[in-house]
């Protein structure tokens, strides 16, 4: 079973992660200091992390920093009520893999999790994605849709490469600013229902299934035509 160690000094936030991920069948292990925290991620076998910016004893910062010193590479997903760029920028620096700001939505960090699993996963280091009749070769950096060579810009191929390594898993709008254009853009702009435009009229031109779908409220998902 995949095995989660949360940092947390939050009763109610850790009760709410334990909660979320158990329910998503991971095994989570809750830990509500710093210096316990670090000795278990330390020592322990597990598959991802959920730390806590601000912990009594050692910070999150700090623990995050030692382990990414000691060689340990655990995706490190960092929970914080401090959520400006620049504390976000400090944390993704130190070695986390992703940031997530209080007060934030469990299906949206399970989601982040997943994310982040798929990522670090054996069976995703792979050299071609496959959608459908959609594919994309890492490689060469090309896309195909049946017998059509997709012509994409570095942004359009950045962002169909994160939909399709999570074919199936709705991405929020503000995952995919982290992911494709990090942390300097205001989510309030149209900049990815742009670019989501350009690259429907790729992917899903008139006369072909859709792959890309919008959910509303949340963002969006790559999956096989229903």
């Amino acid at each position: 079973m995949t095995r989660i160690l949360a940092i947390e000094d939050d009763a109610v936030t850790a009760r709410e992660i334990v909660a979320e991920l158990s329910s998503h069948g991971l095994d989570v292990d809750w830990v509500d200091n710093g210096r316990d925290g670090l000795d278990k991620a330390v020592s322990g076998d597990y598959d991802l992390i959920t730390l806590d910016r601000m912990l009594p004893q050692v910070d999150g910062l700090t623990i995050v920093t030692r382990l990414r010193a000691q060689g340990i590479s655990t995706p490190i997903l960092m929970i914080s009520a401090l959520s400006d760029v620049d504390e976000r920028v400090r944390g993704l620096r130190a070695g986390g893999d992703d940031y997530l700001s209080k007060p934030f939505a469990s299906d949206e960090m399970a989601a982040r999790v997943e994310v982040l699993l798929r990522r670090n996963s054996p069976a995703e280091q792979k050299s071609q994605l496959v959608v459908a009749d959609l594919e994309l070769d890492l490689m060469s950096r090309e896309a195909r849709r049946g017998d059509r060579v997709l012509t994409l810009l570095p942004t359009e191929y950045k962002l169909l490469e994160f939909l399709m390594r999570n074919h199936g898993q709705v991405i929020t709008r503000m995952m995919i600013f982290q992911e494709v254009w990090g942390y300097h853009f205001d989510p309030g702009t149209n900049l990815i229902d742009v670019h989501i435009g350009r690259l429907r009229k790729k992917i899903d031109p008139p006369g072909t299934a859709p792959l890309i779908r919008t959910v509303r409220g949340t963002g969006y998902v790559i999956s096989e035509p229903a």
